[in-house]
């Protein structure tokens, strides 16, 4: 299991204690080590894919301590305990934790916070411990924003079901040409719903230059209705009778796991999108949503303090 960023910073104090200089990498792998960190837990990323969890806590642990003066960066990407750090681990405390931290006056200005302000909350039964925050203001930052997400994903699949179904088939080619299918959605509007063929709602270029040629199914269906190995059967068996190869299933509800399990035997290739990756893919290629807030995440640019 992975530690929180707390849990990280005493045996990060201790693993330095030496004086000696260490990149921050060779500190991530020591404290897997610390922590039995399997391969597949230095993997897990943070939702957004783009940071790994356990590297991102040891680098948070080494900030929070380096703001507090027990740590220093003698040069770029390296770590160094200090004196203070020191005195801190001959005083052999049980845990490093931000209440720990609190008794340093650099912490303090770190976290905008007075002096005071900590003695006049110290016995207040209102405040979390702070030795129970688990998540760095990375990961709080990246739970508040998918917490959002979700609940715009479902405010647009309520949004759907409220409507008609030929304002779904032009929302399907909306999004797929937004995706980069079709062409223009002059081209794609075309071809959808004028099959005439027996599972098949429509067909898209699947390039501008209409190379190839993807089928298209798509049912605007409640949550209730869940699409089964049926219905993929059959789709598959339109797809054949048209001599295609590739399909695109799509449905407001969800697929039962057999149906996402089936594997078709021939060349066939079909995707299957559910309600759920449909609202998160018209939140990806911005359909159906507009921009209400915008936050920079910035760091120090180390390339311009070099002299």
């Amino acid at each position: 299991m992975i530690p929180d960023f707390q849990k990280i910073m005493l045996p990060l104090l201790k693993q330095i204690k030496d004086g000696k200089d260490y990149k921050l990498d060779e500190i991530v792998d020591l404290m897997a080590k610390e922590f039995d960190i399997t391969d597949e837990e230095r993997k897990e990323l943070l939702p957004s894919g783009q940071t790994f969890v356990f590297g991102s806590r040891v680098g948070w642990a080494r900030t929070y301590m380096k703001k507090a003066g027990l740590i220093n960066s003698p040069k770029r990407g390296y770590l160094k305990i200090t004196e203070k750090g020191l005195q801190v681990l001959k005083q052999k405390p049980s845990e490093i934790n931000i209440a720990y931290l609190k008794q340093f006056p650099e912490f303090l200005v770190f976290q905008n916070i007075k002096k005071e302000d900590v003695q006049d909350n110290s016995d207040s039964e209102e405040m979390q411990p702070e030795s129970v925050v688990t998540q760095t203001p990375e990961e709080l930052l990246e739970a508040s924003y998918q917490s959002i997400r979700k609940e715009l994903a479902q405010d647009i699949l309520d949004k759907i079901l409220d409507l008609s179904p030929s304002f779904f088939e032009r929302l399907v080619v909306d999004l797929l040409v937004k995706m980069g299918y079709g062409g223009s959605v002059k081209d794609a509007g075309k071809a959808i719903g004028r099959t005439g063929d027996e599972g098949i709602d429509g067909v898209i270029k699947e390039d501008k230059l209409g190379l190839d040629i993807i089928y298209i199914q798509a049912k605007r269906w409640k949550p209730v209705n869940i699409v089964g190995r049926p219905e993929i059967h059959k789709f598959i068996g339109a797809l054949v009778g048209q001599g295609a190869k590739k399909g695109i299933f799509i449905t407001t509800s969800f697929f039962t796991k057999d149906a996402l399990n089936f594997v078709p035997r021939n060349e066939t290739k079909i995707v299957l999108i559910d309600g759920i990756r449909l609202s998160q893919l018209m939140i990806d290629y911005n359909l159906g949503v507009t921009l209400q807030h915008s936050y920079e995440i910035k760091k120090i640019d180390t390339d311009y303090f070099e002299e």
